[in-house]
């Protein structure tokens, strides 16, 4: 993989999701998208994206970060941990050049307040072993997992 030298455009989300089912809106209300999992009548997740006209990368990200997040609730019912009601995971997604060729980077940041750090990287690192969107992109696109608990 090539790292990236200039990066050209970013998309950033941010997608929430409760153990209720029920869902919160994100911040900056520009773009919210409510989402639902397979099978499931009831919306699971919102997608705030953070411009009002969101790019191809934000799109990405979006539909990855609801990926993801339902990926984090499997994860934490494998280890039987509850999930705080305020879970959230942003995701950015950059577009890149290095000399003449193009390519994507993304920074995960899996938000769960309260939880122990070690559990909680735990979490992240299973979810991202079971989302299709992050099997899809491994070993193709540089990818950074934060973990933040506070």
């Amino acid at each position: 993989m090539s790292k990236i030298e200039k990066v050209l455009a970013s998309g950033k989300t941010h997608t929430t999701h409760n153990n209720a089912g029920n869902t919160s809106r994100g911040h900056n209300g520009n773009l919210d998208i409510v989402l639902s999992s397979p099978g499931s009548e009831t919306p699971a997740h919102v997608l705030t994206a953070v411009q009002p006209h969101p790019k191809a990368e934000q799109l990405f990200a979006g539909a990855w970060s609801a990926c993801y997040i339902a990926a984090v609730g499997l994860a934490a019912q494998q280890l039987k941990v509850t999930l705080p009601a305020d879970t959230a995971v942003d995701i950015e997604v950059d577009l890149g050049q290095t000399g003449a060729a193009y390519f994507l980077q993304a920074r995960l940041t899996l938000r769960v307040p309260g939880l122990d750090h070690g559990v909680a990287t735990e979490l992240a690192h299973n979810a991202d072993a079971i989302c299709p969107y992050s099997k899809a992109t491994r070993g193709n696109i540089d990818v950074d997992i934060n973990v933040l608990t506070a």
